[in-house]
């Protein structure tokens, strides 16, 4: 090499690709490099130990017959089974008793909060929300704990109707023996099993914020403000389709899918229409549809090889062009990201601000009204609006910047003006008030539309990302494939979107997913709510239990002919059908009220 006009030439080990590769993943502190490392890499296991993790002379003793990782391995019912069935010795009794009760116990309340189907050897990071809040829950039960207050957020996530009934029963169990709980939920069952209710609304955002009705599940039926009440007492309803499109007579066969609990099964998934996956918690439909479909659809479709799971292959991938996963990941990682460059529409509006004759007099671009760049954005703060205080042993502080007063922009920025508003004063517009404002600039109302489609009317265009919950972010994605031009070949994939999600909203977010589907489009949705199942045109049902009891498709059709199929979700599906949800409501409530 050169310096300074000399040569060098220097001897050294050259550290190899790999080896530097894994130097880098464990010295890096940042998590952006480290999950780019990690695409580079697979899991395996431990060539010593089998991925058992203990040394032989651990695993060598057993207690009936099985070493402690056996029973790890096991699903959490067939724990349990095993250590009721286990045939001690008086002595081995002696020495045991009041451990295996304690085992017994623990492993019971993991059961009735609707946790039998996951192994206790499973890694925590793949358990999702829901799962992860389910077992905290347990372990409170198993503390034997009285006089405390318990708060959860929508506990019933990812709960089939037949395991929500056991969680209901569980903090049912929890109030009775002297505690109270607040619990935030959408979930009908849940709802009509309290003992009291607190209506906030009557909208979202600034729309909402205030105490609508409060007081027995009864009286909340019988206001004539909530609109929460308007869907309990059927007042409201989400209509079911008096057709089910045929689909366009194109099918996605996967053959042999065997990844987790499967077990080597075929399914067709018919082109063209509403599909909606159901199933018991832990019965394969995440397995199914996102390891084997998605994975193994990206890897040809975007030539992104995302490690799919174990099938043998798929029939009918020239039928569809693109396939695009909608979850509710955030759609950015920092308070930069915001909604309105996510859909698009703020690379319009800065254009529209640099086209002002102002702004041509100055000689502005549209870059000078983006906080990204250097030009328009506040140097003080680089566009952020706040200044970030590190507490280095507390959580870092935030702080509005002192020069720009949180606007982003510099002064010369914002003394241009569009309509009477400055580009910070369009950014903390609500997208309703934006679409009023923009009403006469197509390019920019057609996104602005879409987005108020989805019922996020009430956002804010530079809302930061960070802030936007996941059942927002998964509409704004949503909302930016309403305004793309449709193919008519797209498979789209959602994995319980109506998480967080009232009434009113699941409404409305059956309306963009049917403007998908009508418009040539194929969706796909794993659901355990019955308003998105029995809109749905047609159904694969996949159990019959979770877990290793699970894995197999056991009825697929019309939610009319799953009504019929004598499955779990089959016979909750045709209560709705039959529409006598309205009196199962009414006995709930009835059951709640005589205790």
């Amino acid at each position: 090499f050169k310096r300074r006009n000399r040569s060098y030439r220097v001897n050294r080990k050259f550290e190899g690709v790999i080896t530097r590769m894994e130097r880098l993943y464990i010295e890096t502190k940042s998590n952006y490099n480290r999950s780019y490392i990690s695409k580079f890499m697979s899991d395996r296991k431990c060539p010593v130990c089998g991925g058992r993790r203990l040394r032989p002379e651990v695993l060598a003793v057993t207690v009936g017959d099985k070493n402690i990782m056996d029973v790890c391995d096991l699903s959490i019912k067939d724990s349990y089974q095993f250590f009721q069935d286990l045939e001690l010795t008086e002595r081995q009794i002696f020495i045991g008793k009041e451990i295996l009760k304690e085992i017994k116990a623990r492993l019971k309340f993991l059961v009735d909060v609707g946790l039998d189907y996951i192994t206790m050897s499973r890694s925590s990071g793949t358990l999702s929300g829901g799962e992860a809040q389910r077992i905290r829950l347990a372990t409170q039960i198993g503390s034997g704990l009285v006089g405390v207050l318990y708060i959860l957020d929508e506990p019933s996530i990812g709960l089939h109707q037949r395991d929500n009934k056991k969680l209901i029963g569980t903090l049912k169990h929890l109030r009775d023996i002297g505690n109270t709980l607040i619990v935030v939920e959408h979930d009908e069952e849940t709802i009509l099993s309290a003992d009291y209710v607190v209506d906030i609304g009557p909208g979202a955002g600034e729309h909402g914020g205030k105490i609508i009705a409060e007081g027995s599940p009864e009286e909340i039926m019988n206001s004539p403000d909530s609109i929460t009440g308007k869907y309990l007492s059927r007042r409201e309803t989400i209509p079911i389709n008096t057709e089910r499109r045929a689909g366009n007579g194109k099918f996605l066969t996967v053959k042999g899918a065997r990844e987790n609990n499967l077990k080597n099964v075929d399914v067709d998934i018919p082109l063209g229409v509403f599909t909606c996956v159901t199933g018991v918690s832990g019965s394969g439909k995440s397995s199914l549809i996102n390891q084997v479909l998605y994975k193994g659809l990206s890897t040809i479709i975007n030539k992104k090889y995302l490690h799919p799971g174990k099938h043998d292959y798929i029939e009918g991938i020239e039928n569809i062009d693109k396939i695009i996963r909608i979850d509710q990941t955030p759609i950015g990682r920092t308070p930069r990201s915001n909604p309105a460059t996510y859909v698009g529409v703020f690379t319009p509006i800065r254009e529209l601000f640099a086209d002002t004759p102002e702004s041509k007099a100055r000689g502005y671009k549209p870059g000078r009204f983006s906080f990204n760049v250097k030009g328009g954005r506040c140097e003080s703060c680089y566009g952020d609006g706040i200044i970030q205080i590190e507490m280095h042993f507390l959580s870092d502080v935030y702080v509005p910047c002192e020069v720009c007063k949180g606007k982003r922009y510099n002064d010369e920025t914002l003394d241009i003006r569009y309509k009477g508003k400055n580009i910070y004063e369009v950014l903390e517009m609500t997208v309703e008030e934006a679409l009023a404002f923009f009403e006469n600039v197509p390019r920019i109302a057609k996104k602005l539309q879409t987005l108020y489609d989805v019922g996020l009317g009430y956002i804010k265009l530079g809302q930061p990302a960070t802030t936007l919950s996941g059942g927002e972010a998964q509409r704004v994605k949503l909302a930016k494939e309403l305004s793309k031009s449709s193919t008519g070949q797209t498979l789209y994939i959602l994995d319980e979107p109506t998480t967080g999600l009232h009434f009113d909203d699941i409404k409305k977010l059956l309306n963009v997913l049917n403007r998908l589907t009508d418009a040539g489009n194929s969706v796909v949705v794993i659901e355990h709510n019955l308003d998105v199942i029995k809109t749905a045109d047609y159904i694969i049902d996949l159990g019959p239990e979770g877990g290793d009891g699970g894995g197999e498709i056991i009825a697929t059709g019309t939610p009319e002919e799953i009504a019929e199929s004598g499955t779990y979700t089959g016979d909750f599906l045709k209560e709705v059908l039959s529409e006598n949800i309205t009196a199962h409501a009414k006995e709930l409530v009835e059951e709640n009220a005589s205790k």
